[in-house]
């Protein structure tokens, strides 16, 4: 049987907990197939190229196997594939660049599962059960955190004892493949070389900011865990410690993170509301109050970034809110124009990609997020470099 060629497609998982979302791309880096199998483990169901299915997935690897058996049912059998690439959260303090899976690799991912109990193993999961499957298929790894690596030392060391540092307790930041995509898109759609100090906010359902100097992270948001930082869909962002240990005296460690990773964020400020869109058409106080609460936050999480730069570029916005809700946009952009900002309200409700006016003294962009294009660039990066 001939093997794949360099030409041959690449297949894109990002396995979640009840969930694989994957992306079909061939060598020119085109998107080819998109699709989800979600509900793991309940109310299953299976979407690829548009269209749905209910189908009963018990696991992940069930879940991974009809993935495959669509995909050849578009044309694009396991066998035609040159490699399968990976999104995986959590790399650590080790796994800081993309990387071809091997057994080494696989426990170094596994040893992270204690800095991300929630991602980590689902990972994994897709990752053996490709490996049974196809053996003879190279795997790849990319890492949310690994943009963040340059940070310096004193960005992301908490000022605890040292030996809290073996563990594994420092800033890591996330959202990496997206502010790398950024990077990357950033000049082919301005026309023009990447910004030296550029401030990337990535809006969505999880929410972070980004300080990008010189093509690299020097500061962002979220710290040991996406927890961390801006008020989000569910998640409580930036919290004092004290009152964490309050909430978890009062009730208990399961239910507190329950209600700081699920229950808080928009959700807890609206009363029941955490798609930003349904907040926006919602004429309650509490849905306004809510949306007030995300801007705010964003817009003082952004001065920080700019003073960590010493100054500021442009701005670009990203992920599902960053791209699509104007209004949010706008409110960030008004308490910015102390940075320079002047936005082009026309540009920003015909959602073009330039949103700056002629008098602005920064560039500012919409970026589309393509996680998964830069993850299946990584692995043709790596497989080309070999």
């Amino acid at each position: 049987m001939a093997r794949p060629g360099i030409t041959s497609p690449v297949l894109v998982l990002n396995a979640g907990s009840s969930s694989i979302k994957f992306a079909v791309f061939d060598g020119e880096l085109n998107e080819r197939i998109t699709g989800i199998a979600e509900g793991i483990g309940g109310a299953s169901s299976l979407t690829i190229a548009g269209k749905s299915r209910d189908l009963p997935f018990i696991d992940h690897r069930a879940a991974l196997q009809a993935v495959l058996e669509a995909l050849k049912a578009q044309g694009v059998a396991v066998t035609d594939l040159r490699a399968a690439a990976h999104r995986v959260v959590h790399g650590g303090r080790k796994l800081t660049a993309p990387v071809k899976i091997n057994a080494e690799v696989r426990a170094e991912i596994a040893s992270c599962t204690p800095l991300a109990p929630l991602h980590n193993p689902h990972n994994l999961a897709a990752v053996d059960t490709l490996a049974e499957i196809a053996p003879e298929l190279p795997q790849y790894a990319s890492f949310d955190t690994s943009f963040h690596a340059t940070n310096p030392d004193a960005a992301t060391r908490y000022a605890i004892p040292r030996m809290m540092e073996t563990k594994g307790i420092r800033r890591y930041g996330f959202h990496g493949l997206s502010y790398a995509s950024l990077v990357q898109n950033l000049p082919q759609i301005s026309g023009e070389k990447l910004p030296s100090r550029l401030l990337a906010f990535h809006l969505g359902n999880g929410a972070s900011l980004c300080a990008i100097k010189n093509g690299q992270s020097i500061a962002t948001t979220m710290g040991y865990s996406p927890l961390d930082g801006l008020t989000m869909g569910t998640r409580s962002g930036g919290i004092d410690a004290n009152a964490v240990l309050r909430l978890v005296e009062e009730n208990g460690l399961e239910r507190t993170k329950a209600i700081l990773n699920h229950e808080s964020g928009l959700l807890g400020l609206s009363g029941g509301k955490s798609d930003m869109r349904n907040l926006m058409v919602d004429p309650s106080a509490d849905s306004a109050f809510a949306i007030e609460h995300f801007c705010y936050w964003s817009v003082r999480h952004a001065g920080s970034l700019i003073a960590a730069m010493e100054g500021l570029d442009a701005i670009a916005f990203t992920g599902g809110i960053g791209e699509n809700a104007v209004g949010v946009r706008a409110r960030i952009l008004r308490s910015l124009e102390w940075a320079g900002a002047r936005m082009n309200p026309d540009a920003n409700h015909a959602r073009k990609p330039r949103l700056h006016a002629e008098t602005s003294k920064i560039a500012i962009w919409v970026i589309p997020a393509q996680e998964e294009r830069m993850i299946a660039m990584d692995a043709i990066s790596l497989m080309e470099a070999a």
